[in-house]
């Protein structure tokens, strides 16, 4: 979706993909490309958590407008332009049905619509816009405020999955709508699996791990078991990466060659990372991501090596 027209939008992903890209124009290697890569603005935590009752709305979220403009202003200055802008979830911190979800939804809409037009936004669901336990009607919400919660796009011969990463946390009540993403994931990773793709990419909200695919279940990553089924999923495929966010801290891991990248929050952060976005390049052999704290990025932009990845044909 562009990013200009956020809220009352044509570019939104619809029928399962995003009509920002042309599949026919993008499914070919061009050569090295970037993006960047954010996560958690979630209006309204920062309240909510300095005051100890994260399960109340927060009344309050200028810090995550004061935020999440820095970090748009910030895209705005970068020269090359990213490719697009992608969002990895809890959108706002108001959960569906709860106070403030509007006005929180409405801020947010206004400060995305001052992404520069010619950087495509992509949004992706998070437990907190389609609850914890989503239903048909959250997804739905969902789907009419910001697009669709699963789709594919092609950048530069990449090929990109968005995924609602809450149906593999917890389906229970939508469980026709997780069988629907399931059947169109199988094909999607057979298209991967081809290996028409320059290189195949994953973005959801709830990372696989942490740091290893061993690790003990948490709120924070997705159980022992589906994990394992996702992540075998992937690799079989040739996905390279799933970047996420939900953890408000920096993390992530390798499983064989699939590299799990955990970011760190526009907003609210709960361990010593900074607010910050993530810098990710695509080579013909390789993604590179760096994250960056917001004033980092403003101040410096994208470091030297970075941009010389990206001038070799």
């Amino acid at each position: 979706m562009s990013a200009a027209e956020a809220g009352g939008v044509s570019h939104r992903a619809r029928g399962r993909t995003l009509d920002a890209f042309s599949a026919e124009n993008e499914r070919e290697w061009k050569g090295p490309f970037y993006f960047i890569q954010g996560a958690d603005p979630q209006f309204g935590l920062m309240k909510a958590w300095s005051t100890g009752d994260c399960d109340s709305s927060g009344d309050e979220w200028e810090q995550e407008v004061r935020l999440t403009e820095q970090a748009v202003q910030a895209i705005n200055k970068l020269n090359p332009k990213p490719r697009f802008f992608v969002l990895c979830g809890d959108l706002i911190h108001a959960m569906p049905g709860a106070p403030w979800r509007k006005e929180q939804t409405q801020d947010l809409q206004r400060v995305l619509r001052a992404v520069d037009g010619d950087i495509p936004l992509v949004l992706v669901s998070g437990n907190h816009d389609v609850g914890n336990v989503p239903t048909p009607e959250t997804i739905a919400e969902f789907q009419q405020t910001w697009g669709d919660d699963y789709f594919s796009f092609w950048v530069g011969g990449v090929l990109f999955l968005v995924l609602n990463s809450q149906f593999l946390y917890d389906a229970s009540g939508c469980p026709a709508l997780k069988r629907a993403q399931d059947q169109w994931l199988e094909q999607q990773l057979g298209v991967a699996g081809q290996r028409k793709c320059q290189h195949a990419i994953v973005f959801q909200h709830i990372p696989l791990f942490l740091h290893s695919i061993d690790e003990d279940d948490d709120y924070f990553n997705l159980t022992t078991a589906v994990r394992k089924e996702m992540a075998d999923k992937f690799t079989r495929a040739g996905i390279k990466a799933v970047f996420s966010g939900h953890y408000h801290r920096n993390a992530g891991g390798i499983y064989q060659n699939l590299d799990m990248v955990v970011s760190s929050a526009i907003g609210c952060q709960l361990g010593k990372d900074t607010h910050g976005l993530r810098v990710v390049v695509v080579t013909a052999e390789k993604i590179i991501h760096r994250y960056y704290s917001l004033a980092e990025l403003s101040e410096r932009g994208i470091e030297d090596d970075l941009m010389d990845l990206m001038k070799k044909k």
